[in-house]
């Protein structure tokens, strides 16, 4: 009996003992970072996230609580200028007690430039439409537009900054978290590593199921409301013709959305894609009086649940749609 009690007392003190594996205060800045990180970490903890619910990064602004959460946040992950620049004063001026990792220098990953000219036009005043091919331009003009104020200083925003969607350029990302959190938090190693191991095959899994879902309509050309899916596209061969808009801050004019609906008609575009969080009547204007149907396109997980897979369904949300759309009436 004593030695009962006396090991029922103990565990009650371990229980009540701060713990020394206990997680770090991680904050993740959008939904598809957030499910790589919230991978890596089960077992230890949940990372906190930024960007909720069906709001986009490009338009978001930051709340109170969300100021809060950076002040008490250990570790934050974010893709970096190019994609998430409302975080960047509130991280320098909140965030001073965290380490910030910018997932956007990650070794292994795979940059893409800016698409420019034609369908993928510049939008210098949003309706001056330019010949595809320019490939050799200047991005500075480009660069000062496609993103926030303030920003122009960085030799980030050079490429396309979407770059989770795809699955290899998750695994360097991923790659990178777990030797963040490794660094961070030592005492959990193990359980980050491993949970490491197990994500990396998973990807590669997912790789390949959407390398086979889409190979029967690679060749079908499709429109999209902004040009978010050059990773996508690249890793998987889909025939991306162009965009409503470059970038969903800038409302495309008139003349804009004549010359989209020119090339829908001219190339045969199958589909035209909307986003959830962005204006569908666009979409109705681009495809009337053509024989393209209409779909939706979630690239930044609007209408998902977070968590750790929220990633996987992101994916296959995004090549279900494709493959529905674009296999209709073949």
């Amino acid at each position: 009996m004593k030695f009962a009690a006396a090991l029922l007392l103990s565990s009650a003190a371990l229980v009540n003992a701060p713990s020394a594996f206990a997680a770090p205060d991680v904050v993740v800045s959008i939904k598809p970072i957030h499910s790589l990180v919230a991978s890596i970490m089960k077992g230890v903890g949940e990372p906190k996230l930024i960007v909720e619910g069906a709001t986009s990064p490009h338009t978001f602004t930051m709340k109170p609580s969300n100021a809060r959460t950076l002040e008490n946040a250990d570790l934050v992950f974010w893709v970096g200028h190019g994609m998430e620049a409302f975080m960047e004063k509130p991280l320098e001026a909140l965030a001073s007690k965290a380490k910030v990792a910018t997932l956007e220098d990650a070794p292994g990953l795979e940059k893409l430039p800016f698409r420019e000219g034609g369908a993928f036009e510049a939008h210098d005043d949003g309706d001056e439409v330019e010949e595809r091919g320019h490939a050799g331009e200047d991005h500075a003009d480009h660069d000062a537009e496609h993103h926030a104020e303030g920003h122009e200083d960085h030799d980030h925003e050079g490429y396309d900054t979407h770059l989770w969607l795809d699955p290899m350029n998750a695994k360097a990302i991923a790659a990178e978290i777990a030797k963040v959190l490794v660094s961070a938090d030592p005492a959990n190693a193990a359980t980050y590593q491993a949970n490491g191991a197990a994500l990396m095959k998973d990807l590669d899994a997912l790789d390949a199921e959407l390398k086979t879902a889409l190979a029967p309509v690679k060749d079908k050309p499709f429109v999209v409301f902004h040009d978010a899916y050059q990773y996508f596209e690249h890793r998987y061969g889909v025939a991306v013709a162009g965009s409503i808009t470059v970038s969903p801050e800038t409302i495309p004019g008139a003349e804009r959305i004549g010359e989209i609906h020119k090339k829908v008609t001219e190339l045969g575009a199958t589909c035209v894609f909307a986003e959830p969080q962005f204006e569908p009547k666009l979409v109705a204007v681009v495809t009337e009086g053509t024989p393209a149907r209409s779909g939706t396109l979630d690239p930044e997980a609007a209408t998902l649940k977070e968590g750790p897979n929220l990633y996987f369904e992101l994916m296959r949300g995004l090549a279900s749609s494709m493959k529905n759309c674009l296999s209709q009436g073949t």
